[in-house]
């Protein structure tokens, strides 16, 4: 049976869902960028960006970070297909026996980069444009983190991917809300197209709400009731840009159940990461202010 709603009731129902916490105004796509990286200076800009060493590991993860040109490659304007200027590479390495300062062995090692103490941001718009591979276990990632104790100080991870192709993960961790945590979307992509395609990954985040959005399109929206639902909302302190890759770990594992030869990481794409056949390529980074009121 259709249901005929009347103009009073309509006007009531668009008044709930476009208020002031979900309304865009003045896109914050248009806004000036407070930060923007294209990489087309030929090398990792120290001045906006740390590079994450081998003491650090969470999540079961099967790589060790390490600063190298082997992990973290700067490609020049013209040189990556598709690409609008030069291109941050991360790729995994197959590295035998790699052992750790807290003397931890890593049969791999990768790279992550962040801005923490460089640049980081309260409320606004955090894009990348990144392209990544067809390969089972692989977690590369794009997402911000506050300067405090996780998880008390809030995680909005804008782009997940491990290794199926089809779909990214979006999800927002604090206390009360990590983990297995309720606050979290898988996006699947159109038939057209996957992963290994450019796609511009992005949230818009505001006192109120943080929406998550893949190539413009809205795919998820979080509100502030949703995460005090659960516990606390830490999501009006600065945050700042993470970019990584990772392999295997729990993430993957919990998709993909593998066990050997790694941890979530199957040996299909251990024989591509030797044959140097696996990376993740990041076109730009772009942060813009919010929306003036």
């Amino acid at each position: 049976m259709k249901t005929i709603y009347s103009g009073a009731l309509l006007a009531m129902m668009t008044a709930l869902f476009a208020g002031p916490a979900f309304c865009e105004g003045p896109s914050m796509a248009d806004r000036d960028p407070i930060f923007f990286d294209d990489f087309s200076t030929g090398q990792l800009d120290r001045e906006k960006w740390n590079v994450i060493g081998p003491d650090f590991w969470v999540n079961n993860e099967q790589q060790a970070y390490i600063d190298s040109p082997e992990t973290i490659e700067i490609r020049p304007a013209g040189m990556v297909e598709g690409a609008e200027g030069g291109v941050l590479v991360l790729r995994p390495k197959f590295e035998p026996g790699f052992v750790t300062p807290t003397g931890r062995v890593a049969d791999f090692v990768s790279g992550r980069i962040n801005t923490r103490g460089k640049f980081d941001f309260t409320h606004g718009r955090a894009a990348a444009r990144i392209k990544m591979p067809d390969a089972v276990g692989v977690w590369p990632a794009f997402w911000l983190l506050g300067n405090g104790n996780w998880p008390d100080t809030g995680e909005i991870d804008i782009m997940e991917y491990v290794g199926e192709k089809d779909w990214i993960g979006v999800a927002v961790h604090g206390p009360g809300y990590f983990g297995e945590t309720p606050i979290v979307n898988k996006y699947v992509f159109p038939p057209e197209t996957d992963v290994t395609d450019w796609h511009e990954y992005a949230v818009e985040w505001s006192d109120q709400a943080m929406l998550f959005k893949v190539d413009g399109r809205l795919i998820y929206r979080v509100t502030r009731p949703m995460i005090e639902h659960y516990g606390d909302w830490r999501f009006d302190t600065p945050k700042f840009l993470i970019l990584n890759f990772a392999l295997g770990g729990m993430y993957p594992f919990k998709t993909n159940g593998i066990e050997v030869p790694y941890n979530g990481l199957p040996e299909d794409t251990v024989d591509r990461i030797k044959a140097g056949d696996i990376e993740m390529l990041v076109d730009w980074v772009r942060v813009s202010g919010p929306p003036l009121r």
